[in-house]
């Protein structure tokens, strides 16, 4: 049986979050990514009726494209129909899911089924988001090279369209030299080091 996450990561693959407005809240907002899917609710928006129908449909996962959350929560009260319907979810072990900008940012997503229905030829994204991938480096000595680059991608980093594990090393020496509050992985304080490393570049949304 899969997990919520394993559902999450194939919609994050096809829209990421890095394409989400900076207004917006898509992504898991509440619910264990571990918890087995005994089942899926999709909506437009997550309400109230929503999670009471997931319930009486048996379904733990409620997938929307609209966030019910947009912003912070100070307070559980049951004051608003938001806090209500979180209260509700998450009593009753059902996770919510929004899928809103990211999508809405996509080729093939919501844009390009009205476009469809409008029989428009050639659709293309008029104002393409950039900026999405940063770069980030790090030094590393060569015997742990390999676990720290496994360690990036499992975290996300190393994707380029089509192409995964992306990486870019070079070899060179390193010198540091920790101080007497200083807890190192290599070394002693007050003795400089020279150790072989290796300069790791990887691409992160």
């Amino acid at each position: 049986m899969q997990k919520i996450k394993d559902i999450t990561s194939y919609l994050e693959s096809i829209a990421p979050l890095s394409y989400q407005e900076s207004y917006d809240n898509s992504g898991l907002i509440t619910g264990n990514p571990n918890d087995e899917v005994k089942g899926i609710l999709i909506s437009l928006d997550c309400t109230e009726d929503v999670v009471e129908e997931a319930i009486n449909k048996n379904c733990n996962f409620i997938i929307a494209h609209h966030p019910i959350v947009f912003s912070g929560l100070k307070r559980f009260t049951g004051s608003n129909y938001v806090e209500r319907t979180v209260i509700k979810a998450i009593k009753n072990d059902i996770a919510i899911y929004a899928i809103h900008t990211n999508l809405d940012n996509i080729i093939s997503g919501v844009s390009r089924k009205i476009a469809d229905k409008l029989e428009l030829v050639n659709p293309k994204i008029l104002s393409p988001k950039t900026e999405l991938l940063q770069k980030l480096v790090v030094f590393v000595p060569q015997n742990h090279s390999n676990k720290v680059k496994q360690a990036l991608y499992d975290a996300g980093a190393g994707n380029i369209g089509n192409y995964s594990n992306c990486s870019f090393s070079v070899s060179g020496t390193g010198t540091f030299k920790p101080n007497d509050k200083a807890n190192p992985f290599i070394g002693s304080a007050e003795v400089e080091e020279n150790v072989n490393e290796d300069r790791i570049e990887v691409v992160f949304p």
